[in-house]
């Protein structure tokens, strides 16, 4: 039911947006307003669907991992740069009753937007190697630093930044993560990439923030990071679960009614194939995504399967939108169908909460240290 109605909503109102998106795009403009945003926010509370996996006494509807994951595969079927409302990041329900009346509440609401700021020009997948100082001044704390490739870091008006609070403590006990205004001073600047998704570069410069702004408990940063990353994990795939599904119709369609020598495309073998190994690889991808979100339904540790489910999917993604372009051929390669948009943007997808080499070494690690054995379910 809810898979239904998710794919009827996107159908019925943000799919028709796609021109649009793709001429602000190309113009380079932002491709949804975010009064457009808004509009269509409303229109999907009005059916049911705010805050999806916020607590209902958030005024979310709770509806779990599962259901989060099947909404995020029928959003991935557009890519207009739609989300439902009424969401927060995992990690901001550790706030204690002040920050949530600060952050937490008017995050969900719409009217606060927050950047999660780990990722350092020295410290990417190597996350706990972050350098980034905090230093106690009194009742305040003083942050100087630089973070990149922060999603939303340039129109967030405050960031959840994790910085090092005791050198001598590593990573799990010497990080701690910070609720930052804007207006305490820190700066942003887009970063432009080769698809429509423009990060962040933050500069911390001397920035004072107050005690009452830790997130959590001093030197517990760390750990909040990876709760936050690992939830992150299962969305990608889950997303590029509706971007292929989209893609593969696109090319079923295009094989049948495009003809070479008499023929239809699809009465080839070779077209016949790639159409088998992407259907295969979706639906190996579906398994496995919805099972590391149940898994997260039922309180079971599912980081492995997660990172399984994250490195199979990219890839999956990757693999099928190159076969859809072959497919379409030149056409495919121009700018007039948006099968080179997505080919720019599931890219990222292998790089970005974890790379492909990270999600191995996890997949590796766990199974040679014997964290999780071969058979096991």
């Amino acid at each position: 039911m809810i898979r239904d109605t998710v794919r009827t909503f996107i159908h019925k109102e943000v799919m028709p947006l796609e021109p649009e998106v793709l001429q602000n795009e190309r113009a380079g403009r932002q491709g949804l307003s975010a009064d457009k945003l808004k509009q269509l926010q409303e229109k999907a509370r009005e059916i049911g669907f705010w805050g999806i996996n916020t607590p209902e006494e958030y005024g979310g509807a709770a509806l779990g991992s599962l259901a989060l994951a099947i909404t995020y595969a029928e959003v991935g079927r557009t890519f207009v740069p739609f989300r439902f409302g009424g969401s927060a990041d995992n990690i901001l329900y550790s706030a204690n009753a002040e920050q949530k009346r600060r952050y937490l509440l008017p995050t969900i609401a719409g009217t606060r937007r927050s950047c999660f700021a780990l990722t350092e020009p020295g410290a990417g997948s190597d996350a706990g190697n972050i350098q980034m100082k905090a230093r106690k001044d009194g009742h305040h704390w003083i942050l100087t630093g630089e973070k990149i490739f922060i999603t939303n870091g340039h129109e967030a008006d405050f960031a959840m930044v994790f910085a090092v609070t005791d050198p001598s403590r590593g990573a799990h006990g010497g990080v701690t993560c910070f609720l930052v205004d804007r207006d305490l001073g820190w700066r942003s600047t887009p970063i432009a990439t080769m698809g429509e998704w423009d990060p962040g570069a933050l500069v911390f410069d001397e920035v004072r923030v107050p005690d009452t702004n830790i997130l959590g408990e001093e030197g517990q940063g760390f750990n909040l990071a990876m709760r936050w990353i690992g939830a992150a994990r299962w969305g990608i795939p889950a997303r590029a679960i509706g971007v292929a599904e989209r893609l593969l119709a696109m090319a079923i369609e295009h094989a049948k009614t495009r003809h070479t020598f008499g023929e239809p495309l699809s009465a080839r073998q070779a077209i016949q194939w790639m159409i088998a190994d992407s259907a295969v690889e979706i639906e190996a991808t579906k398994w496995m995504t919805y099972h590391a979100a149940w898994l997260d339904d039922q309180g079971i540790d599912n980081r492995h399967q997660a990172s399984m489910a994250k490195l199979y999917g990219a890839n999956m993604a990757n693999h099928v939108v190159d076969r859809v372009l072959q497919i379409h051929g030149g056409m495919g390669y121009t700018k007039d169908l948006p099968i080179e948009r997505w080919y720019r943007e599931v890219r990222l997808f292998r790089i970005f909460d974890g790379t492909d080499e990270i999600q191995r070494y996890i997949i590796a690690r766990n199974l040679i240290k014997g964290h999780v054995r071969p058979g096991d379910d």
